[in-house]
């Protein structure tokens, strides 16, 4: 991370002289950019203690893992990996967001996909994404997909769901089956 703020800093502070016939070496640095090094920096002061970020390259902050072990439910004793992706446009529309650890969840489906309102463009009720929203924002909705956003109500994996409401002891064993094969 200190690289793209050392970067940051140099282009706020320095100034390029073009000369005729020149080429710019100055780098652009995007909005999006600006925005990630600022909360990267507060996600990484304020991350769950069950959470975990991973920045593969410094320079790319639109392209890192979290890491979820749940410390309490049906999860707890499991690591599930995600992949989240910022996109261009971001903060007008909400990080990619992909599980890449197979998972016997309501609201994630064995594929990675997931279902958690923060990040969907739109939304009806109101709890989609906005430009107010944060990185911090989705890695705390992730982290509570295993706790108190845990919902059976309205689930994308509606096998998942279903075995809950017909049977929660064996629920609870496939869960902690996924557990011992995908997410140690």
């Amino acid at each position: 991370m200190l690289t793209l703020a050392s970067k940051l800093k140099k282009d706020d502070g320095g100034k390029t002289v073009r000369t005729t016939g020149a080429s710019d070496s100055t780098h652009r640095v995007s909005i999006r950019d600006r925005l990630l090094t600022k909360e990267v920096a507060e996600l990484e002061a304020n991350l769950p203690s069950t959470c975990k970020a991973n920045f593969p390259d410094e320079d790319k902050l639109h392209h890192f893992q979290l890491a979820v072990s749940p410390d309490e439910g049906y999860y707890q004793s499991g690591r599930f990996q995600f992949e989240i992706d910022v996109p261009d446009a971001y903060n007008m529309v909400p990080p990619k967001v992909r599980c890449l650890t197979r998972i016997w969840h309501p609201n994630i489906t064995e594929n990675g996909e997931i279902c958690l309102s923060l990040l969907r463009e739109h939304s009806i009720d109101g709890t989609g994404w906005a430009p107010t929203r944060t990185l911090k924002d989705v890695v705390w909705g992730l982290n509570s997909l295993f706790t108190d956003l845990l919902n059976f109500d309205d689930p994308l994996n509606i096998d998942a769901a279903e075995h809950h409401l017909r049977d929660k002891e064996d629920f609870r064993n496939k869960v902690q089956d996924y557990i011992k094969h995908y997410a140690r």
